[in-house]
């Protein structure tokens, strides 16, 4: 892989021990393109980027519907739009979606979109001409940090993302741990709050409940009368508005019962949060730290909370990761 330039020798690190030093390994620079495609209900987002993941352009495009023959359209245009912005054509496609994949290929089970077993990786590959591989958005959202992003130095750590929903992933042992679980949201029904507001299943003060967007503009609307975005509710709770103030106050509460809970059960002390939801800690970082230090054993290790202040952005950076990802596989089979 060295003689193939597949990989490169990025220094020495001395290890204390006798023998030669080591050497890490890392993914060079390369000027091939991947597109990476993050769907939503509404929109397809999309970012080009380089081999290594930073991107350097972005389209969007919005989904008239959600017929599989119409998302396709809304992807090949992404790709026509973006394709001609390089030199470089792009080399492949990753698409995200909240919900279970198989095989990185068929969307299983994806609730917004009303699909169940489709072949959009298939269909894709059939339109665009170029490998494409389909990826539940949380599993490459952390593959993405893991192998490019603020995870690229921790061994075992926890993923947690707020935002339109909540997620919770695990890397473990230096592998993103897959379950057939893996979409179904899992984690964004922990109990976090007794007493607390309901998600649309009806738990009581779940992570749904306390933290999702949607939830906090809820509570917000109720409190005030007025139809207030997340940004409101944040700039509202930081001039020291008493109704929004509180509900930040409680939902920071809850996200630092749910960083520790993750830390504890998963017995890792590295939690990496990201998300478009991660603006509370703009105005209530010490309740959230608070909470997640006093709900972990004093002999553990203390936790170590890093933030990817990145925003919505790193969904789609996500997505070209995997197809990164494909693309790095394709290159070790064929030697």
């Amino acid at each position: 892989m060295l003689d193939s330039g597949i990989i490169v020798e990025v220094g020495e690190t001395l290890s204390g021990s006798v023998g030669r030093p080591a050497k890490p390994l890392d993914i060079p620079p390369n000027p091939r393109r991947f597109l990476g495609v993050k769907l939503t209900s509404e929109t397809a987002f999309g970012v080009v980027s380089d081999q290594r993941a930073r991107a350097f352009a972005r389209a969007d495009q919005v989904l008239a519907s959600h017929e599989v023959s119409v998302v396709v359209d809304a992807i090949a245009e992404l790709f026509a739009e973006l394709d001609r912005e390089g030199e470089e054509a792009i080399a492949g496609v990753g698409v995200t979606v909240g919900g279970r994949v198989l095989s990185n290929r068929v969307v299983d089970n994806v609730r917004f979109l009303e699909w169940t077993s489709v072949d959009l990786g298939g269909a894709l590959e059939q339109r665009l001409g170029v490998p494409v591989t389909v990826e539940n958005d949380l599993i490459a959202l952390i593959e993405g940090e893991h192998w490019f992003g603020l995870g690229r130095n921790m061994r075992d750590f926890a993923v947690i993302t707020i935002g339109a929903g909540i997620g919770y992933g695990l890397v473990w042992d230096d592998a993103v741990v897959r379950t057939p679980e893996t979409g179904i949201e899992l984690g964004g029904h922990l109990p976090l709050e007794p007493g607390g507001p309901r998600c649309f299943r009806g738990h009581e003060g779940c992570a749904t409940a306390m933290l999702t967007v949607e939830s906090i503009e809820t509570q917000a609307r109720e409190a005030t009368g007025r139809q207030l975005s997340y940004a409101d509710v944040l700039s509202g709770a930081s001039a020291g508005e008493p109704d929004l103030l509180a509900i930040v106050h409680q939902a920071a509460h809850a996200l630092g019962r749910f960083i520790a809970l993750a830390a504890n059960l998963a017995m890792v002390h590295e939690v990496l949060l990201a998300g478009e939801g991660t603006g509370i800690l703009d105005v209530a970082r010490a309740e959230v730290m608070r909470v997640m230090n006093e709900e972990r054993d004093p002999e553990a290790r203390p936790l170590s909370l890093v933030v990817d202040e990145t925003g919505f952005g790193i969904w789609a950076k996500g997505a070209a990761a995997v197809a990164i990802q494909t693309s790095f596989d394709r290159s070790i089979s064929s030697l």
